[in-house]
């Protein structure tokens, strides 16, 4: 069978890597001619992949039998304009807007009681808002371009900032605690893989610098009421046959989507940290199921890990070795580096984390052990090793 790849950039290697283990032809697609997976696949087309047309044409041509989605913005929707046209599984074109629209996306939830708070489009629209509150690019993912709200006069600077060249949705800032989501929905029924508590920094930024993973034997209530919950949320956008990702915010028992997408979670998480403590690596097991062959998105067993990012500040003099850290853990007894992939060198200068793209180059570190208090500790305990200016 053939599988294409719309979006081939880094981060689409081990979907690519995946299928062709599992003996399907990899067709793919992206405009960098240099992207990786275009050499890593049998095939690759360098074309403009938000031009739906083109990509119909091309993988028309191609007769593909399904689509794969990597880690991917806004072109969700030419995946889903290409499963429409080609009468392929997966997503489509309607369910990918509400995806990559954050103010439809809004407006569809809150219809049915799913996302209850203030949003309206930034310049466009006029109402009551209460602070803080969160301005953001109605299109687009990640933490690109978000402006922490504390009152009027922020917002105003905000949005004086901005300009008018984009939309951007202004919101109310939901109270609670920040989780991330991996899951599929198998035809028509959600499957929670992996719920992760969020390591974010302070305000305004709140980017994610780590990832601790919940166990279901341990917060077994949680863990139903977010299945229930993204079990409704999936039903109203209409999704089917797709893995996805979502950022939840959790305050007692009322669960908040921030954001919900069509395709696995970036950052190590699906290709790494998600198959490590899960045991389910979600871009095979989706494959298989398109290919007929048995498989499965329920987790047997979820191990407690954290994945850490270094979100250090300065200029480095000193780096670690993997021997040091783990003599550093041995001290505790009760925490075990799993990966460690450091690509720091003595004499960077590391600016302050503001964004995913100004963290993630420069690696991270999984930890496993019993207890969240314990992983928090080993991971500031090992930040702390290294030499900064």
């Amino acid at each position: 069978m053939k599988a294409a790849v719309i979006g081939a950039g880094t981060e689409s290697l081990h979907t690519i890597h995946k299928a062709r283990e599992l003996g399907q032809e990899v067709i793919a697609l992206d405009g960098n001619p240099a992207a990786a997976g275009l050499s890593a696949s049998h095939r690759g087309f360098v074309i403009d992949i938000s031009d739906e047309t083109k990509t119909i044409e091309v993988l028309d041509r191609e007769q593909v039998d399904f689509v794969l989605t990597p880690p991917i913005g806004r072109v969700l929707t030419t995946v889903g304009a290409v499963n429409d046209a080609l009468h392929l599984p997966g997503i489509g074109k309607e369910a990918a807007v509400l995806c990559t629209d954050k103010y439809l996306f809004h407006l569809k939830l809150q219809e049915k009681g799913l996302r209850n708070c203030r949003c309206y489009l930034a310049g466009k629209e006029q109402g009551e808002l209460s602070y803080p509150a969160i301005l953001k690019p109605r299109f687009g993912s990640g933490s690109r371009g978000i402006f922490f709200l504390r009152d009027q006069a922020e917002q105003k600077q905000a949005l004086q900032a901005v300009g008018d060249e984009e939309d951007y949705v202004l919101e109310e800032a939901v109270q609670g605690v920040e989780y991330g989501v991996d899951g599929a929905v198998d035809k028509e029924q959600f499957q929670l893989v992996l719920l992760r508590k969020k390591l974010l920094t302070p305000p305004p930024a709140r980017q994610a610098v780590g990832y601790l993973s919940v166990v279901p034997a341990e917060e077994a209530e949680l863990v139903r009421q977010v299945q229930e919950y993204l079990s409704k949320v999936t039903q109203t956008l209409k999704l089917r046959d797709c893995l996805l990702h979502a950022d939840l915010m959790i305050y007692e028992k009322e669960i908040f989507v921030i954001e919900l997408s069509a395709r696995p979670s970036g950052h190590n998480l699906h290709n790494l940290f998600t198959p490590l403590t899960a045991g389910v690596d979600m871009a095979a097991e989706y494959i298989k199921c398109r290919t007929g062959q048995p498989y499965c998105f329920r987790p047997d067993k979820t191990s407690k890990m954290m994945i850490r990012y270094f979100d250090l500040f300065g200029e480095v003099s000193a780096i670690p070795e993997r021997e040091t850290v783990e003599k550093k853990l041995a001290e505790s007894g009760d925490v075990q580096l799993i990966r460690w992939e450091c690509n720091i060198s003595p004499g960077d200068k590391l600016e302050p984390v503001t964004t995913g793209h100004s963290l993630m180059g420069r690696g991270f570190f999984i930890l496993e052990g019993t207890f969240e208090e314990g992983l928090r500790q080993a991971g500031e305990d090992i930040l702390e090793l290294f030499g900064i200016i």
